[in-house]
């Protein structure tokens, strides 16, 4: 009787052991066109484990390995997510490990999106001169032709903003009504229009474009901004515009449970940052751009630094989340020196903080308490950083978990501060608490979360309960 030689049941076995990856693709509807993409990424990472057997594999090796993949800050996202994929469809479908639930698959399916050049986190990096137009925007044509045709403009406009301490997000949206307007009006210079031609752009932004309210007069704001801060013209100069009557809208709110539902349809880094919005009030960026310094365990308190309106502030520390922002807290500080360790480890500091403190960038303090899954490459300073999270991840989760959890309500990230505030209130808490809590400039903003109070629907008795 024949009996094959050991490499030709070695043959044997690998091509039993590619069939049936493949059926798994197949079952996972992995597109026939990327199937030999899968098959390279598995090659690889078995390479990487030269001498190991499959089974004896666990979770540890897997993150190394896509954790080494993000070290390269020039490797494609898709090439990222796609061998995550791979491996998890590998090892928790094929192989079924018990350890494959120890693995947030999730977070590398939609956290390893790179920090685009001009995300609000590093747009200042560098000076003007040397800020780059981001290919990928939409309105990447106009900028640049603005930037050409009016350097001295948008020189003026920039410097106006930042000298008055404005935040980038401010600074990027009237940069953008500014060139919305010019473009409406044929590139014509600013110096030429004036009140008649700003009416007729808010006429057709109420009117063509069906913007709301507060889109019109953030579009004013930009424009008085314009002409008052930046060429210094008085506001009689301009003659009279109307600005819209804006609406004032409750906030969207969910009950206890309807959050317990959502967390619940969510698990992994995400699920932690989606409980520190609720469990703290803070905003989704005050959240995404945490150090490793500002969790203070001691006295069960979390600071936030350079809040909305520069602010600086103390919210709770949820006892509940000790432990998994500890065990969270161990994970980063393996990746943090495993990234020395291979010649990076360097971080983004802001406001100069980089000169000041020259060796800061690769202390563990200033790390990001929710780093990115890989390495980005600053165009400007030629420098490779792991930056936080983008929050888009974060965002994509929060909309999917509430889907699932069958929730009708429109339910974002912002959604969790404002319940937040609203329970808060529910129990007892005075207004200046949350007031304090929520960062607000003015308790009249805070008020609005009394809406729980027994006033409005749930105060009065419905007529036809008596029926």
């Amino acid at each position: 009787m024949y009996e094959p030689s050991p490499s030709e049941a070695k043959d044997d076995a690998a091509a039993r052991f590619w069939h049936n990856y493949c059926n798994h693709l197949k079952k996972h509807h992995v597109p026939e066109s990327s199937r030999l993409w899968y098959r390279q990424r598995i090659e690889s990472y078995i390479r990487l484990h030269d001498g190991r057997r499959l089974a004896v594999h666990d979770a540890a090796d897997v993150i190394d390995y896509l954790n080494g993949l993000g070290r390269n800050p020039v490797l494609e996202t898709w090439k990222i997510r796609q061998a995550a994929h791979a491996l998890r469809i590998l090892f928790c479908s094929m192989l079924q490990m018990d350890w494959c639930q120890r693995i947030d698959w999730s977070a590398w399916n939609e956290g390893i999106r790179k920090l685009p050049p001009d995300h609000p986190t590093t747009a200042r990096d560098s000076p003007l001169d040397n800020e780059c137009i981001p290919v990928r925007s939409p309105d990447h044509p106009r900028r640049i032709r603005l930037r050409q045709q009016f350097p001295d403009l948008y020189r003026r406009i920039v410097d106006a903003i930042r000298q008055r301490g404005y935040s980038i997000r401010t600074e990027q949206t009237y940069l953008h009504w500014v060139e919305r307007f010019l473009v409406f009006h044929g590139w014509l210079p600013a110096e030429s229009l004036d009140a008649t031609h700003i009416n007729a752009f808010l006429g057709h932004l109420a009117t063509n474009r069906s913007v709301s309210p507060r889109t019109q007069n953030l579009a004013l704001n930009a424009l008085v901004f314009l002409y008052k801060k930046t060429l210094g013209w008085k506001l009689e100069d301009l003659g009279g515009f109307t600005r819209a009557k804006q609406q004032q809208n409750l906030p969207v709110v969910l009950s206890v449970s309807e959050v317990a539902l959502l967390l619940g349809q969510m698990e992994g880094r995400n699920q932690l940052m989606a409980s520190l919005l609720y469990g703290s009030g803070m905003r989704l960026m005050e959240c995404i751009r945490l150090r490793i310094q500002d969790i203070d365990f001691d006295y069960r308190q979390i600071h936030v630094r350079n809040g909305k309106g520069g602010k600086d502030r103390k919210v709770p520390l949820p006892q509940r989340l000790v432990d998994r922002l500890r065990q969270h807290l161990d994970q980063v500080r393996i990746l943090f020196d495993k990234d020395l360790a291979s010649g990076y480890g360097d971080v983004y500091l802001p406001a100069a903080l980089a000169r000041k403190f020259p060796h800061a960038a690769k202390e563990w303090r200033w790390q990001y308490l929710f780093p990115a899954h890989r390495l980005s490459h600053d165009p400007r300073s030629g420098r490779n950083r792991r930056h936080h999270l983008n929050e888009s991840g974060l965002q994509k989760a929060v909309k999917r978990a509430a889907d699932q959890a069958g929730i009708r309500k429109r339910v974002t990230c912002h959604t969790l501060r404002h319940s937040f505030a609203t329970h808060l209130i529910e129990e007892g808490y005075d207004i200046r608490t949350v007031q304090e809590l929520l960062g607000h400039a003015d308790v009249s903003t805070t008020m609005i979360y009394t809406h729980v109070l027994a006033r409005g629907g749930q105060g009065v008795r419905s007529p036809v309960d008596r029926l």
